[in-house]
Formats: C-alpha cells, sequence, structure tokens
C-alpha cells in the first residue's frame, strides 16, 4: 500500500510512452494548438471555466503546468501521436494531497481524435504511473454530471463513483453539481 507520494518523479519530466502516443512536457510551441482546444467550445462544454480568448490565455495556463512540477504539486502532459509532434489533447495529475497521498486526474482532447481510445489509452498510463511510479494511494476526477461520455470512460476503466456534490462549484453566475469517481491502488490491474 502506497502511504507516501515519492518526491524522486520530480527530478526529471517524466516523458510517457503508449503503443501509439506519447507524453511529454508542455512547452511554448504548444501554444497554438493548445488554444484550439481551450477554446473549442465543443471541448469546453462540461469544463465549467471559461474557453480561452487568445494565445495569452494559453501561455499563462502552460507556465502554472510547468510551475506546478517544479512546485511538486502536479504533473500535466501533452499528448501526441507517436512520431506526429502535434499536440492532440493533455491529461494530468495535479491537485497532489501529500496528507492522504492522492492526485486528481484532469484530461482533455481535440475533437478531431474523440472515439478512436487516445484517451483510454493515455488514462491507462497516467494511472500506471500514478500507482507504480508517483506511488499516489488513490487517483480522483471531478466531472460534471452532463459530461455522459467521460462519465462512461472513467467506469470502463475502472473508476468508481464516490459522490455526488450539489451545487458545489460556482461558476459563470451559477452553481453547478459535481460527481467524483476515484480508484485506488488495489482496484488498478
Amino acid at each position: 500500500m502506497n502511504t507516501r507520494i515519492d518526491h524522486k518523479v520530480f527530478k526529471t519530466f517524466p516523458v510517457l510512452e503508449t503503443e501509439r502516443l506519447f507524453l511529454r512536457e508542455f512547452n511554448m510551441d504548444d501554444v497554438p494548438d493548445y488554444f484550439s482546444i481551450r477554446s473549442n467550445p465543443i471541448v469546453m462544454q462540461y469544463m465549467d471555466s471559461f474557453p480561452h480568448q487568445n494565445y495569452r490565455d494559453s501561455e499563462v495556463m502552460i507556465i502554472q503546468m510547468q510551475d506546478s512540477f517544479r512546485e511538486k504539486t502536479g504533473i500535466n502532459w501533452a499528448i501526441e501521436l507517436l512520431g506526429s509532434r502535434k499536440l492532440i489533447g493533455y491529461i494530468g495529475l495535479w491537485r497532489l494531497d501529500y496528507g492522504n497521498v492522492r492526485a486528481e486526474l484532469g484530461y482533455s482532447l481535440h475533437p478531431d481524435f474523440w472515439r478512436k481510445g487516445y484517451m483510454k489509452e493515455s488514462i491507462r498510463e497516467v494511472i500506471r504511473f500514478g500507482f507504480e511510479e508517483l506511488h499516489v494511494h488513490s487517483i480522483e476526477a471531478s466531472v460534471n454530471p452532463n459530461n455522459k461520455e467521460s462519465i462512461g470512460l472513467l467506469k470502463k476503466l475502472g473508476f468508481t463513483k464516490e459522490a455526488h456534490f450539489r451545487e458545489n462549484y460556482y461558476f459563470d453566475g451559477r452553481f453547478v453539481d459535481s460527481y467524483i469517481y476515484c480508484m485506488i491502488e488495489s482496484d488498478f490491474q
């Protein structure tokens, strides 16, 4: 049983590879592709955050992701197809909770790459990394209850619904609900 997050993973950014994908650190060359994801109304529909209005918004978020790695509070990967050098999405273990040995999973993919199994492949690898290398005990995902695709994906991967928080998040002038899905290390296969 994992009882302490392993700081060694923060010495060098952990590059991950799957059968079809390459997960790497973000850089400023990613701004245009990242902007195309974070400004897309279809992608942002259930994100409960505002779409990016310009490249500067995307630059700021990339800097925040780089800072979170340096500060050991999260790891965020740019997802690209093997050999393509083009960002198609992102995934991260962020909000590291050292006291409870827990991380929150966040992810998104450009709609041109939906329904091809890429996110499932990415999540599997990041979960493996989280339990086997980062040594978290549990990984949670907070999901808008209307995001049926994401909920279905988490269930397929073995996540269990832990909670339904009613109106726990204030966004754009209204309170919205959240579902919390979780996987603990003993659930991971």
